[in-house]
């Protein structure tokens, strides 16, 4: 039997399923209304605060404010308000700065130095190759005892530091001591390539690479240090990652995916619980065995890199527990033209826990040398080198 609807029923039913609609629209409506007027109540108590302050200041402090200083403190300021050490405020020069370096390139003489004990002085640790100072003659260990003239050790170390450092295409004169002698040189800084992959061939056919930073520029270096020990028939591998204080993500994607099988290598977990790959391997992979320094100064992508060789190579750890940075940072620019660096996640291999806060732990745990400085692959001098050396035995 056919049952016939009636028009008016028809139309009273469309009404009732309107008017259902249109509450239920307008409850969630003034629901999001409601979120956001509560919001913008919120945001209007902060700038109240913030202009009640600023009134106050501009009324009574002693001097002329320098508005831009204060603008960029007051940013920076709301960084560190988050309490986290790895997210920062940068003005567009600091932001600049940043860029330069993590491209792999910096303007300077080149040099790398430390304070001596005694005399306060700088000495130097590194001369960076192709730089200014290695060739106007520089050496490691050469002493700092004066800038342009003027005595470093009544200087004192940072200013003297500071001295040193200045814009490309200007000159700086250091007097140098060198065991008993002083020398004098006048050093004109210009931009140039920094190294941050060392590599030679130890004994029994290990290969050694040293990584100091994860820059843009590290990945061709390492790749030209990876295929030139491999060439030269490499029977394992010693990467040494210790007071490598991290760098790029992408970066240490690119040096890892030669060496690890197909598949995830690490992933992110982001503010909602949503996690993402940011590691991943093609299916080329190295065969080789494979053993990692550390020290406690190794973090971030320094531990991921110990730990995906760890997870999937089986490479052991050896040195000293690692400073345990497993949080991720995203830098990007601002409309001022300044840069944010923001942690957005953590991360962690795919096939172990996150590390932050706790490090890594070695399998094999060494203490450094007397000499703190890394020895660039001489087992002599270097007893942690020593000791992973006697796993490839």
């Amino acid at each position: 039997m056919n049952h016939k609807v009636s028009l008016g029923l028809t139309i009273s039913i469309a009404a009732l399923a309107c008017a259902v609609t249109f509450i239920l629209t307008s409850f969630f409506s003034l629901q999001g209304f409601n979120s956001q007027v509560q919001d913008v109540k919120e945001k209007a108590e902060k700038y109240d605060r913030l202009e009640a302050l600023d009134t106050y200041v501009h009324e009574n402090y002693y001097t002329r404010i320098d508005e831009d200083a204060a603008m960029d403190g007051l940013l920076k300021g709301y960084v560190a308000g988050l309490g986290d050490r790895y997210s920062s405020y940068m003005t567009p020069e600091e932001y600049a700065s940043l860029q330069q370096k993590e491209s792999g390139r910096s303007v300077g003489i080149g040099i790398s130095v430390q304070e001596d004990a005694e005399t306060g002085v700088p000495v130097i640790l590194l001369v960076e190759d192709n730089s200014p100072a290695a060739e106007a003659g520089l050496a490691v260990d050469d002493r700092i005892v004066g800038v342009e003239g003027e005595d470093a050790a009544s200087l004192g170390y940072e200013e003297t530091v500071t001295r040193i450092r200045g814009e490309e295409n200007t000159s700086v004169t250091l007097q140098i001591l060198r065991g008993e002698e002083e020398l004098s040189f006048t050093i004109t800084r210009r931009t140039f390539e920094v190294t941050t992959v060392y590599s030679k061939m130890l004994d029994n056919g290990v290969g050694y690479i040293r990584i100091t930073n994860f820059r843009e520029n590290t990945v061709e270096q390492f790749q030209d240090a990876l295929d030139t020990l491999t060439a030269n028939g490499a029977k394992g591998l010693l990467f040494d990652v210790r007071s490598n204080g991290g760098g790029l993500l992408d970066s240490l994607e690119k040096m890892v995916d030669p060496l690890l099988p197909e598949g995830v290598i690490a992933t992110a977990t982001y503010q909602e619980g949503n996690t993402e790959t940011v590691v991943y391997s093609d299916a080329s992979e190295l065969d080789l065995p494979m053993v990692v320094l550390i020290n406690e100064n190794s973090a971030s992508a320094a531990e991921l890199f110990a730990a995906s060789l760890r997870d999937f190579k089986g490479a052991k750890l050896v040195g000293k527990q690692s400073f345990g940075k497993g949080v991720m940072q995203v830098t990007s620019r601002l409309d001022d033209g300044g840069g944010l660096t923001l942690t957005v996640a953590t991360y962690q291999t795919a096939r172990s826990e996150c590390y932050d806060g706790v490090g890594l732990v070695p399998d094999v745990e060494v203490e450094a040398g007397e000499d703190t400085r890394i020895a660039d692959g001489d087992p002599l001098t270097d007893p942690q080198l020593a000791a992973a050396m006697q796993l490839f035995e």
